[in-house]
């Protein structure tokens, strides 16, 4: 029996949008939370876009990777996904600084 691994994603069909919507964000624009290393592995990036509940990190059109922190719920999924395999750092907002939740 034959196995193929694909690197294509399967479409995202739920839509959060609405309900993460509600909650509260203050970015920290000085002191980002969450540092990607310079040229993160495709195959470690394509994890982070599956499993990321916020839909932080993304591939363009012509294929170039996007991340941006500020929406993030802070609940360390890439941190467990991906070690430090890409992530050069992760900790908490500062006090004040992040996600208020606002649902549920």
């Amino acid at each position: 029996m034959s196995h193929t691994k694909s690197t294509e994603l399967t479409p995202i069909t739920v839509n959060v949008d609405e309900y993460l919507g509600l909650n509260k964000y203050e970015v920290d624009e000085e002191n980002p939370h969450i540092e990607l290393v310079d040229e993160p592995e495709d195959k470690e990036f394509l994890k982070l876009i599956k499993v990321c509940p916020a839909a932080l990190y993304k591939i363009d059109a012509s294929g170039k990777k996007q991340f941006d922190y500020a929406g993030c719920l802070e609940c360390g999924t890439c941190r467990i996904a991906c070690g430090d395999s890409i992530i050069r750092k992760w900790e908490y907002p500062q006090p004040t600084m992040g996600i208020e939740y606002r649902y549920g």
